[in-house]
């Protein structure tokens, strides 16, 4: 806990919401400052369609009895119009101009393994403070990490259907979810391991509920592992050792030392909004890291030391893949959605969020995560940070009952809800 985030909470109240969204033409303070190295995102030119389906923000109706007033505002990527409703009823049209900045460009791939140089921190690109000693005394009183254990019954209803992996050419996309945010992800020719852990137990928390989805010993040859952040649940050194030392690993800035303390030698850490590309049997798979509402911290003196975020995998053929790690809600998931269009797939979680005081501005709510798949533009959703650990009080079965109705409420097509049981699989149909 560093001394500025205590000072920051002991200022607020606990119930107060972590960030009011920050203004577009406003960047974010959280935002990476330009350093020259053209550390933004967009969308690859050749895959057109606008993002969304229809649920963006809408003007108030301000009518009033007797008098021309703005009675709605419409926006779509081209123009804005006005309409005006007169004495007799008539409406008025007026097209404003464009006031929507375009997307950044997509930043140029930056080279493998390439030695970097980072802050000694990364608070500044915190979205909340963190829990300080207010918070701590709050769960020691109230005793609320765990599930009732009248709920544990649950564990036995968890959804587990281990399975083969489905076959995967160059121009496949497949997933499995191996359980947590550990997921096998066959794009492009490659095998992309997101936050694997295949450890029964890490530290600080009880054992894993359900087996792991895939067997170590029945995976395909890894081309590349993804971490979000450093926490134990997400980077697990017992199952990175299993992997050959010259394995790729792409990794947020400021934790390449500790892979190559590990004796990885293809180690690369990147700062939100960069960028690179792996060759695969079916074309280049671009990487970007992009950010997320969340922290880090590995030891009592490291918080923040190394980056958090998520990534975006885009196939040789512009199809995308966004995963999310770990993370709140907020304003980071559209800023996502406007640089990177047409996002196929987002692997959110939806888990370890209960008590909301404390957990709100770090872990997504069942609800929460399907607000950011439409603040993404997103196409379908696979849920994942659930029925792994228990992380959190929630009863273990909430969550899926919750995603489920939440995206019912939607209305958006069934199929779209990836909500796999550990060990399933599913091939993403080509657009």
């Amino acid at each position: 806990m560093t001394e500025q985030t205590e000072r920051a909470l002991a200022g607020r109240s606990l119930d107060e919401p972590s960030r009011t969204k920050p203004s577009p033409a406003q960047p974010s303070p959280a935002e990476p400052r330009p350093d020259g190295d053209g550390h933004e995102g967009g969308r690859k030119e050749g895959r057109g369609g606008g993002r969304g389906d229809g649920d963006g923000d809408a003007g108030d109706d301000g009518s009033q009895d007797g008098r021309g007033v703005v009675t709605a505002v419409t926006t779509d990527d081209r123009n804005a119009v006005i309409a005006e409703t007169g004495r007799g009823g008539r409406t008025a049209t007026a097209a404003l101009p464009d006031t929507a900045p375009p997307p950044p460009p997509l930043a140029e791939p930056r080279p493998l393994a390439e030695p970097r140089t980072w802050p000694r921190d990364f608070t500044d690109r915190l979205t909340a403070p963190l829990p300080g000693v207010r918070a701590l005394a709050r769960i020691a009183r109230e005793g609320k990490l765990r599930p009732a254990p009248e709920s544990l019954q649950q564990i036995q209803q968890l959804p587990f259907e281990p399975g083969s992996l489905p076959d995967a050419g160059p121009s496949t996309i497949a997933l499995t979810w191996v359980g947590h945010a550990s997921w096998v992800v066959r794009i492009g020719g490659l095998t992309v391991l997101t936050d694997p852990v295949w450890s029964r137990r890490i530290l600080g928390t009880p054992a894993r509920v359900t087996p792991v989805g895939v067997r170590w010993e029945d995976l395909p040859p890894v081309d590349a592992v993804v971490i979000s952040h450093n926490h134990y649940d997400h980077l697990d050194a017992p199952t990175l050792k299993r992997l050959p030392r010259d394995t790729p690993l792409l990794l947020p800035a400021g934790l390449a030392p500790w892979a190559r303390r590990r004796g990885f030698t293809q180690v690369t850490d990147l700062d939100w909004w960069e960028a690179v590309e792996l060759p695969g049997t079916g074309g280049p798979v671009r990487f970007d890291f992009v950010p997320a509402h969340h922290w880090s911290k590995r030891t009592l003196i490291d918080t923040c030391r190394s980056l958090w975020g998520g990534w975006m995998l885009t196939a040789p053929d512009g199809r995308r893949i966004h995963f999310a790690g770990d993370t709140g809600y907020g304003h980071w998931f559209e800023e996502i959605g406007r640089r990177y269009r047409d996002i196929d797939l987002t692997l959110l979680p939806i888990g370890a969020y209960d008590p909301r005081w404390m957990l709100r501005p770090v872990h997504t709510d069942p609800e929460e995560a399907v607000r950011a798949c439409q603040d993404l533009g997103a196409r379908a959703l696979a849920p994942m940070h659930w029925s792994t650990f228990l992380l959190s009080a929630e009863p273990p079965l909430e969550p899926l009952h919750r995603i489920r109705a939440a995206w019912a409420a939607t209305g958006r097509p069934r199929s779209d809800l990836w909500d796999l049981a550990v060990g399933a699989s599913r091939v993403l149909e080509g657009s």
